[in-house]
């Protein structure tokens, strides 16, 4: 049998369901699945996707195995590539049960194909299968089954034909109770042999639909365009619908949406029909993720001094380039990383400053596309100078001997006498350098570890700080030729961001992302993200990428890490090291008095913010309404307690992991989402409040729980302590290098036995029950912690949107639309 022919798709729900069953646990399940097929390029999940199938998790009847399977079937992945990678993951139980079941499948190899004839000729419909011995076939001329002597064979003959035998036929092919139907074919009878070529010659009437309508991701602002073709007699008529809502100005055969938005996602098909005839197409669905570049009002953001804004609204057609890329041809030599690391941080919520929007979105999208490249990353939001001078050495803990290196600042910056300067949240409003960061100091730090690779990546203004007269020497940069600096603008030049309500990115990442993931020297990626900037009108002559580097080897950011047996060892601590500042608390079950179980769950949407969401699994019959809210958190933390205990994500203050993405929960759940853990210095504790109301009283009744989850996240470093100073350096007291790490640094050096170290060293390996550190693809997913053995039967999903890679089209864009900030 060709079971390689056949996609997941012809697998039964009940196959999948019990399939998705046997991969829906940690040791040898979907993640491992995912990694499996990765090495085909079309099945490679983003790091949306993959959050996107753990977060099944939070629906009562959610199967994360089973949205991988549907994410597959809707690329066309064949059991035959199924069966390889469970086999690559030594999966035996599913191996032999998929094995048996596909042997069972019956597939249409051969389809009927719609005929036309004269009158007295010979016509023959072939319908082949593949499928265990001993297949039947049974030919149908529209309900009627046909039992002459070819209605039971592969082959229909209708000979000579006649009138009579004008209609639809199908085909049924069955073994015992499994059985499958062709495709529809038409057989038309013409009475002349020179009559039209058209499929309905004359006066004979019918309807063909030729061309269906493609399912489409877009970007808000882009361009939707959906056809569909008939052929007819009469003449067909078009009629198309959204979400089964007639949309009656679409008349014709293709529909248009120009700077479509989040409204017109959804299910869209077509009427066709005629005088005499009418059918409908495939349905055809449509994602619109939030938007890039290409719409809404533009910010001219100086990420850095003295600021006035003015507001306007544009709009502009965009083509996702995902449809566009192409795999270059590879290079000549392989160059390799020992290991790949990012910091990327992004101050938005200034004290004295103006108040920035795109760092959010900025620092969730780079981290996606670097976790795809296999980067261990650290995505921290709003640090003070403190916060940002521990994140850094933590950030250097994690470099060794040829590893890549890479630092993303999104926020206020500044430039002094070649200097750069990344500017804290709580920076006072006339800063200097005292009060900042210096760029040039953390490369001499890179350089001491020997790295392979140095990126910087400053998406920030770089006016001259007129406050600021110390002239900041930093160390002595050596010449190594792998260092990278990609400057968002020019010297004494401001930066832009896109200004909206929800999420979008700023006019840098909005470039660099359609460029990140292509496997070119990183100098000629940045030069091609130059360009495309430079293409678009309402940048140019205003903000320009500037690239300085002296690399001298074809080194990308898609290199491939390959660690040998002397630095296997530090490879590894790394890998433990990473994973200490991204382990999330264990589900826990609450057991109130009154009989209710509630559930609590965990999920990071950064580095530093965690959302925590309740829900109700048990609870008796006399009980009629129950709800469990979380109250009484630490100081430290932030939370806005006006979005506290919301019922959806939005609503909760994430605009990042949006609940559209997810199935209805039949359960529903309230939602709480915690900021700034860096800053908590003991363990987590707060309150579990149960809310509940007896059917025979109008009063409310409360139990309440107090619960400790201990340090999740980040929190574990705490960053908000000083590091141990060494003697200090240069005109600046205040440089890296007057910090060095303290021995008992929550990243300690390789073969360190300091108490801290081994405990979170044994929570991080008790968390790899969910994700193993030694795995950077999956151990970088920000990750739920829901118990799969809680939940009900998995069901259909449906796939999820990710946030957009939308190419720049400037057709629209004037500058006298833009808004302008000049910050103090």
């Amino acid at each position: 049998m060709e079971e390689g022919r056949m996609s997941i798709g012809t697998l039964s729900e009940d196959v999948l369901n019990k399939l998705s069953q046997m991969l829906d646990n940690s040791a040898c399940g979907w993640r491992q699945l995912a990694n499996a097929v990765s090495e085909q390029p079309k099945f490679r999940c983003s790091e949306r996707e993959l959050t996107s199938c753990s977060l099944q998790v939070l629906s009562a009847a959610g199967s994360p195995g089973r949205a991988l399977l549907a994410w597959l079937a809707d690329r066309s992945c064949s059991l035959d590539f199924l069966l390889h990678c469970l086999r690559k993951m030594d999966h035996k139980e599913a191996v032999q049960y998929l094995t048996t079941t596909v042997a069972e499948l019956i597939q249409i190899t051969v389809q009927p194909q719609s005929q036309q004839a004269t009158v007295g000729s010979r016509v023959v419909l072939t319908c082949r299968a593949s499928g265990p011995p001993g297949l039947c076939y049974q030919w149908f001329r529209g309900k009627e089954e046909i039992i002459d002597a070819t209605g039971s064979t592969p082959e229909l003959v209708l000979c000579p034909l006649a009138p009579i035998h004008q209609g639809h036929y199908i085909c049924r092919v069955n073994h015992g109770e499994n059985c499958i139907f062709s495709q529809w074919a038409q057989v038309c009878v013409v009475h002349s042999a020179g009559c039209s070529s058209s499929l309905f010659p004359g006066s004979l009437s019918g309807l063909l639909i030729t061309h269906q309508p493609q399912s489409q991701a877009a970007s808000e602002g882009d361009t939707l365009l959906l056809e569909s073709n008939a052929e007819a007699n009469p003449p067909a008529q078009y009629e198309w619908y959204h979400n089964m809502v007639p949309m009656k100005e679409h008349k014709t055969r293709s529909l248009k949406i120009t700077c479509v938005t989040t409204a017109h996602r959804g299910q869209y098909r077509c009427k066709v029909f005629n005088l005499y005839h009418e059918a409908w197409t495939d349905a055809a669905t449509v994602t619109i993720g939030p938007s890039s570049i290409t719409e809404a009002s533009w910010v001219e953001v100086d990420r850095g001094l003295d600021s006035q804004e003015v507001h306007r609204s544009t709009c502009g057609p965009g083509v996702n380039p995902l449809q566009q890329m192409v795999n270059p041809p590879p290079s000549d030599k392989n160059f390799h990383a020992t290991d790949k690391v990012a910091l990327l941080i992004g101050n938005m919520n200034y004290r004295y400053h103006t108040q920035l929007c795109a760092p959010i979105a900025d620092v969730h999208e780079l981290t996606n596309l670097l976790r795809q490249m296999d980067f261990k990353v650290v995505s921290l939001l709003d640090l003070n100078w403190q916060e940002m001078h521990s994140a850094v050495t933590e950030f250097l803990l994690l470099l060794d001997k040829g590893v890549y290196g890479l630092l993303y600042f999104a926020g206020h910056g500044y430039e002094n006498y070649g200097n750069s300067f990344m500017v804290p949240i709580d920076a006072p409003f006339s800063y200097t350098s005292e009060h900042c960061l210096c760029v040039q100091n953390i490369l001499t730090r890179m350089q001491e570890k020997k790295t392979g690779l140095n990126v910087f990546l400053l998406d920030m203004c770089r006016k001259r700080n007129p406050h600021d007269d110390i002239i900041v020497q930093p160390g002595l940069i050596k010449v190594t030729a792998n260092i990278v600096f990609g400057y968002a603008t020019c010297v004494d030049a401001e930066a832009y961001e896109v200004k909206r309500e929800d999420v979008s990115n700023g006019i840098f990442i909005s470039f660099l992302k359609r460029r990140v993931c292509e496997d070119e020297k990183v100098t000629v990626m940045l030069d091609r993200v130059a360009e495309d900037m430079g293409r678009c009108a309402i940048t140019r002559g205003r903000q320009a990428l500037e690239l300085r580097s002296n690399l001298s080897e074809r080194r990308s950011l898609t290199d491939a890490i390959q660690t040998s047996d002397h630095c296997s060892e530090s490879y590894s601590a790394r890998n433990l090291q990473w994973a200490v500042a991204h382990v999330l608390p264990q589900s826990l079950c609450l057991q109130f008095d009154c009989g209710v179980k509630v559930q609590l769950g965990f999920a990071a949407e950064f580095s530093n913010v965690m959302v925590i969401y309740t829900r109700i699994l048990e609870k008796p019959k006399e009980i009629v309404s129950c709800c469990a809210q979380l109250t009484d958190f630490p100081e430290d933390v932030d939370i806005d307690l006006k979005k506290s205990n919301q019922e959806t994500l939005l609503e909760a203050g994430s605009l990042l992991l949006i609940k559209e993405n997810l199935p209805s929960p039949e359960v529903p759940s309230l939602y709480t989402r915690i900021r700034s853990l860096q800053r908590l210095k003991t363990e987590l504790t707060f309150t579990a409040c149960l809310h509940y109301t007896y059917s025979n009283m109008d009063e409310e009744v409360q139990e309440r729980q107090t619960v400790t989850v201990g340090k999740p996240l980040v929190s574990k470093l705490n960053l908000h302590e000083p590091r141990v100073p060494r003697a200090c350096s240069g005109s600046s007291s205040f440089s890296l290098d007057s910090f060095s790490v303290a021995e008992g640094s929550s990243f300690a050096s390789v073969g360190s036995t300091s108490s801290a170290w081994s405990y979170y060293a044994q929570t991080a390996r008790e968390s790899s029950s969910t994700d193993s550190p030694t795995t950077p693809r999956t151990a970088n997913i920000p990750e739920e912690t829901d118990s799969p053995e809680l939940l009900d039967a998995p069901k259909s999903l449906v796939a999820s949107k990710s946030l957009p890679h939308s190419q720049v089209n400037d057709t629209n864009y004037k500058f006298s639309d833009m808004y302008n900030f000049h910050s103090c």
